[in-house]
């Protein structure tokens, strides 16, 4: 599992349109798995899942991307990976997790 945090300067649906736009264009096996949004006053919170296929691990990993705006107007954003292994007990390939996460950090 690999894991980015950081908070972004924006526009919220301009951010979060970037990053769907890029994920999904960034590889041909890139898909979003579902999405989901709330939002109460000028609190805001998008979450999406993407998943793609990763050569070197010979499997697919997943992205979860999640951005919430508070009342201070700042986005926060936090990024996780998982899948991207093949055994059973422990992880021996984390590259097409750290990869899927590298396009993300190359939108931001």
């Amino acid at each position: 599992m690999a894991k980015l945090e950081q908070t972004v300067y924006g526009d919220f649906d301009q951010i979060l349109n970037k990053i769907e736009t890029g994920i999904l264009n960034g590889s041909m096996s890139a898909s979003l798995e579902d999405s989901s949004d709330f939002e109460s006053g000028s609190t805001r919170c998008s979450v999406r899942v993407f998943e793609r296929y990763s050569w070197t691990g010979s499997n697919r990993v997943s992205l979860s991307v999640t951005l919430f705006q508070g009342d201070d107007g700042m986005i926060h954003l936090s990024a996780i990976t998982a899948g991207g292994s093949q055994a059973m007990f422990f992880k021996l390939n984390i590259f097409g997790e750290e990869a899927f996460l590298d396009k993300l950090r190359e939108l931001l």
